[in-house]
């Protein structure tokens, strides 16, 4: 049986720029973005941009509806990917 490789990191450049396609209309998003690259900004990876890619197509209603875990994803869109990031967004931050 062969192993499947692990994704590749994104480099500067890369998170950069995804970090600039991830701006929102809805502040309410733009926070849940920020803590997200503030979090994992340095060890993105490909899935997480891939993932981070399909929520982003969504509307902004839609997508807040996902990271405050009123619906989950569509069918259309539901990859282990989008799976990973929604988890990594919903994540509570430690602390106080």
């Amino acid at each position: 049986m062969t192993a499947v490789p692990a994704p590749s990191p994104l480099d500067a450049r890369a998170v950069s720029v995804l970090r600039w396609r991830c701006r929102r209309g809805l502040v309410e998003n733009d926070l849940f973005l920020e803590r997200f690259f503030t979090t994992y900004g340095e060890r993105l990876d490909e899935g997480q941009a891939r993932g981070l890619d399909a929520l982003m197509a969504l509307p902004d209603n839609d997508l807040l509806d996902l990271f405050l875990r009123r619906t989950e994803p569509a069918p259309d869109i539901d990859t282990p990917e989008v799976r990973t990031v929604l988890a990594q967004v919903r994540r509570r931050p430690s602390g106080g």
